[in-house]
C-alpha cells in the first residue's frame, strides 16, 4: 500500500482529498494543527469504509518545532509516495490598511509551510527514486485580485517554487504538480468576508463592490469533490506524464488564457467594470 501525506486535512479540499486517496488505495497521513477537528474527517472516512486507511497526525506548518517532530515521523515511514501541500488560508484586506504581520502570516502558511513540509519528505522520495508532490495553488496564483494581495502573492510564490522544484527533482524521478482551483464551495473565503477596515476607510466602497461580486458568483461555485477527484487522478499517474499545471473550475482556463493574450490595460478595464457596474 502506498503512503500519501495531506496537509490541512481538517476541512475543505484537504478533507475530501484525504478521503478520496484512501478510497483509491493509499494509506493516508492526514495532518492538521488541531486534532480536535478530526472528527468530521474520521466520520467521513467511516462512512466511506476507509477509516482504517487514515491516520491523523498533528502538524502546524508554521511551527519549526512541529515541522521537526513531523520530520522524525516521516523518517520512520517505509516510503512517502505522494505529498499534497494543501494547508492554507485566504487573508483579505487592502495593502494600506493590512499590517505587515498579516502578510508574513499568510506566507508562513501558504508558502513557507509548503516548502518546509516538502523538505522533510524529499530524502525519502529521492531514496525511493519516485514520488509526487502536489501543491494546491489557485487561480489567484496566476491572476491578481484587489483586496487579496497577501493571498495572491503567496500563491504566486508557490507557483514559482513549484516550477523550479519540478526541474530540480525530475532527474530523481520525483514529479511536482500545481492544482489551480477557481471558486469552490469551501470555507477558504471566510476571512475575506470579515475584512476589518479602519474607521472612515477610503476602501469601504471598494470592499462592498468586491463582496457583492463574490456573493453574486456563489451560485456558480463548483463542487469541491471535483478537485479531490482530480488530485487522486494525478496521484495515481505512474507514467510520469503529469502536466505542471492543472487549472480547474468554471471559467478558470478561459481566465488564464485571456491573461496571457490580452494587454494589461484591457484586463484592468474588465476588472474595474465588473466591480463598478
Amino acid at each position: 500500500m502506498k503512503n500519501a501525506i495531506v496537509t490541512g486535512s481538517s476541512s475543505g479540499f484537504g478533507k475530501l482529498i484525504a478521503i478520496e486517496l484512501a478510497k483509491s488505495g493509499f494509506y493516508v497521513y492526514a495532518t492538521m494543527r488541531d486534532q480536535s477537528k478530526a472528527e468530521s474527517l474520521l466520520q467521513l472516512a467511516a462512512d466511506g469504509n476507509v477509516k482504517e486507511r487514515i491516520h491523523v497526525v498533528t502538524l502546524d506548518v508554521t511551527s519549526e518545532a512541529s515541522i521537526a517532530e513531523f520530520g522524525g515521523y516521516v523518517q520512520e515511514l517505509q516510503s512517502v509516495d505522494v505529498l499534497v501541500n494543501n494547508a492554507g488560508f485566504a487573508q483579505g484586506g487592502f495593502c494600506e490598511e493590512l499590517p505587515i504581520e498579516a502578510y508574513r502570516q499568510q506566507f508562513e502558511t501558504n508558502f513557507f509551510g509548503a516548502v518546509a513540509v516538502t523538505k522533510e519528505v524529499l530524502p525519502s522520495m529521492r531514496a525511493l527514486g519516485s514520488g509526487k508532490i502536489i501543491n494546491m495553488s489557485s487561480i489567484s496564483g496566476t491572476f491578481g485580485f484587489p483586496g487579496l494581495s497577501a493571498y495572491v502573492s503567496s500563491k504566486y510564490a508557490l507557483e514559482g517554487f513549484s516550477e523550479s522544484l519540478r526541474l530540480e527533482l525530475k532527474p530523481f524521478g520525483i514529479d511536482v504538480v500545481l492544482v489551480e482551483p477557481g471558486s469552490y464551495k469551501t470555507n477558504i473565503w471566510s476571512s475575506v468576508e470579515t475584512i476589518q477596515l479602519q474607521d472612515q476607510s477610503p476602501y469601504e466602497n471598494y470592499k462592498e463592490a468586491i463582496m457583492n461580486e463574490l456573493k453574486s458568483g456563489e451560485p456558480e461555485y463548483g463542487d469541491p469533490q471535483e478537485v479531490a477527484n482530480l488530485v487522486v487522478r494525478i496521484a495515481r499517474d505512474v507514467d510520469g506524464r503529469s502536466e505542471l499545471r492543472y487549472p480547474i473550475g468554471k471559467g478558470v482556463a478561459k481566465t488564464i488564457l485571456l491573461k496571457k493574450l490580452l494587454p494589461w490595460k484591457t484586463i484592468k478595464k474588465i476588472v474595474m467594470k465588473k466591480l463598478y457596474r
